[in-house]
């Protein structure tokens, strides 16, 4: 670890193979991103993107690279780097690697928010964002206030956020049975997870969400939350506020997940698998807060990436590449806690 003095006796802590992972994540998330722009029916090769995004391409490459798919790779790349933060903040919270916003219900609350804009109200695209977004807070509020109990335990949040979202896959499944096929059938690939035809107005919201909430999380609580991993108990002793940090950041990666969802849809298992793989490759304890945000942008936009060149002539949706990895690891993560003895 190495540690940089600042003014008024101030110090800043970091770790350089963390930082230098993280580096190289967004590095990797940037160059497959330009291979993603130049993918579709009008492929280009990388050096035309690149110059055209340096803004000396012609109208035509310049129209579509801009204003077709930059907003798509933009989206992909925010909403990888909130599910990936939001990731790796529960899993610290709870203490627990199967802590992410898909187990814990969270997902499923933006979904029925979705749902029920699209069956009830057949609403614009707006109002769809607006309702998943509503969903997931909601979820989250109701998760908390059930799991609370003179205090906030780890195993009893995962417990409760296994319960609700057990309650809304059947609530998802009964709204889905109610709408007529049209509705249906564009609930069913919102729900899959899809980044297609995403615009300047989906990454936006996103993007100002987290210039918000990215700096509340890494610069407000990202100390406390490494001295809460020893423990409330040694937390309290180092004078951490332990509740209000926690709900401090259990709120910030609800609002995460809640307007990742809003903006691509529920895709699946990017929170659970970034955080594991950033403390894998970084070889550190503690959260690794930077290091799971700039893993889960990167693997997000590989997926798309994947998602558009899989199958010749058809797009998959982004959430059906990562639920068929993320399930494969959750599969293995599952049998090496469990030979660990930890589950």
């Amino acid at each position: 670890m190495s540690v940089i003095r600042t003014g008024g006796g101030r110090s800043v802590s970091f770790r350089p193979r963390a930082l230098l992972v993280g580096l190289g994540c967004v590095l990797v998330a940037l160059v497959v991103g330009v291979f993603a722009i130049g993918s579709g029916e009008y492929p280009m090769p990388a050096g035309d993107v690149v110059r055209t995004l340096l803004g000396q391409g012609n109208a035509a490459d310049a129209f579509i690279v801009r204003e077709l798919r930059l907003p798509r790779a933009v989206t992909a790349l925010l909403v990888g780097a909130a599910l990936g933060l939001a990731g790796a903040v529960f899993q610290s919270v709870v203490r627990n690697p199967l802590g992410s916003p898909d187990m814990l219900g969270f997902t499923h609350g933006s979904a029925t928010g979705a749902l029920v804009v699209i069956t009830a109200l057949g609403g614009s695209s707006a109002m769809l964002a607006l309702g998943a977004a509503v969903g997931g807070v909601v979820t989250g509020a109701l998760v908390y206030a059930l799991a609370w109990r003179r205090g906030m335990h780890g195993y009893r949040l995962v417990l409760v956020g296994v319960g609700v979202a057990a309650i809304l896959t059947g609530v998802n499944s009964y709204l889905l049975t109610r709408a007529q096929i049209s509705e249906a059938s564009r609930a069913v690939l919102w729900m899959t997870g899809s980044l297609d035809g995403r615009g300047w107005d989906d990454a936006v919201p996103l993007l100002c969400a987290m210039a918000v909430l990215v700096p509340v999380i890494l610069l407000g609580c990202g100390r406390a939350l490494r001295m809460m991993e020893m423990g409330d108990d040694a937390a309290y002793a180092l004078g951490v506020p332990v509740e209000r940090v926690r709900l401090v950041l259990l709120v910030s990666s609800v609002l995460l997940v809640a307007l990742a969802a809003a903006a691509a849809g529920p895709v699946a298992f990017v929170a659970l698998t970034a955080p594991q793989l950033a403390r894998r490759i970084t070889k550190a304890p503690g959260p690794n807060l930077l290091p799971a945000l700039c893993m889960g942008a990167a693997l997000l936009m590989a997926a798309d990436l994947a998602a558009q060149r899989a199958f010749a002539g058809h797009q998959l949706p982004v959430g059906v590449i990562t639920g068929v990895l993320g399930g494969g690891y959750l599969v293995w993560l599952l049998a090496t806690e469990r030979k660990a003895g930890r589950i």
